[in-house]
């Protein structure tokens, strides 16, 4: 009777043992999932939500409902400080970018990506300088050339915070032309679409802004844009648009998109969003989207994503060091 009975014991306790572990790897989210976004409707970030809004529910990838909702204001602070206060819950989800790390470093906020649960990073932005289309200016090295000689005259536009990545973007072609990183005249807008405006008006002399701010008005021969600061050159409309490399200045720089959920998510939690972002970045719905805004693939995740935001908080803290926006 013992020899029946032990076999049998020992299965019931494996499968008691074994229970929490499957269910814990069979998680899915439970209830509505947040996808909060930092800035105002219509904007890069915006629209990477929605992509995953529409994404996950059409591949079947998650059961619950997804809302999009908005948090706009003080260079994305409201919307991590939101994330913040859900600590441990896995059915927020935020659109983040390297403001995360330069709020930090300047001293607007508290909290860093150390904070946070980073998920995956999604694409590049890669920054682009675009000037009136009735600007003397013609080339990448004549618009360097002026900078060099006079970067006060040249007043230029950008959203929404001192020591975002458009500022950066701009600092780091200082750097790379030999120019004074804090000679930079910048004029800070709520909006994209608010600078460009200004640069249509001729208020302005350039603005930093990601390609797909500026490529309509380009196409339509409102403004020239002279370089873009990606490896290689963007496709479509973008293709007639070089690179600052091959224009003889050293700048490769992308505002990456990335994916955070609160601090203190579960690894089997974390690890459902990885594999739901994942298959997103398969499709070729999202592929399409990411051609369509001249974003360029960089799916990251895991260790390698922590060292790459240890690496650009350190690169980062040099630069907004350089101009004047670290916190004392």
């Amino acid at each position: 009777m013992m020899s029946l009975l032990q076999p049998l014991l020992f299965l019931f306790l494996v499968l008691l043992y074994a229970a929490p572990f499957v269910h814990a790897q069979s998680w899915t989210p439970q209830k509505n999932v947040e996808i909060v976004v930092p800035s105002a409707p219509g904007g890069t970030n915006d629209k990477l939500a929605r992509q995953i809004e529409r994404t996950l529910p059409a591949a079947k990838l998650i059961n619950s409902t997804l809302a999009v909702v908005h948090k706009a204001g003080a260079g994305g602070q409201l919307a991590y400080n939101y994330l913040a206060t859900h600590a441990g819950d896995a059915h927020y989800l935020l659109i983040s970018a390297p403001t995360l790390l330069a709020g930090h470093i300047t001293g607007t906020s508290k909290l860093n990506y150390t904070d946070f649960t980073p998920l995956a990073t999604i694409f590049n932005d890669h920054m682009v300088f675009a000037v009136n289309a009735g600007n003397a200016l013609t080339s990448g090295k004549a618009f360097a050339a002026k900078l060099r000689k006079d970067a006060q005259a040249m007043p230029f536009g950008f959203t929404s915070a001192l020591g975002n990545h458009h500022h950066i973007a701009a600092g780091l072609f200082m750097k790379a032309i030999g120019a004074g990183i804090r000679d930079l005249k910048p004029v800070v807008f709520k909006g994209s679409a608010e600078a460009v405006t200004s640069l249509l008006g001729n208020h302005i002399e350039f603005v930093s802004t990601g390609a797909a701010n500026a490529a309509a008005h380009a196409a339509a021969g409102k403004l020239r844009i002279l370089g873009v600061s990606a490896p290689q050159r963007l496709p479509g409309q973008m293709a007639n648009v070089p690179t600052w490399k091959e224009q003889g200045i050293d700048l490769v720089y992308g505002s990456w998109r990335a994916i955070i959920a609160p601090k203190g998510v579960a690894p089997e939690q974390a690890a459902f969003w990885e594999n739901a972002l994942r298959r997103v970045n398969e499709t070729a719905e999202w592929k399409a989207e990411m051609e369509r805004y001249y974003w360029t693939d960089f799916f990251v995740t895991g260790a390698a994503l922590r060292r790459n935001l240890e690496k650009e908080y350190a690169e980062t803290r040099a630069v907004l060091g350089e101009l004047g926006l670290t916190r004392q």
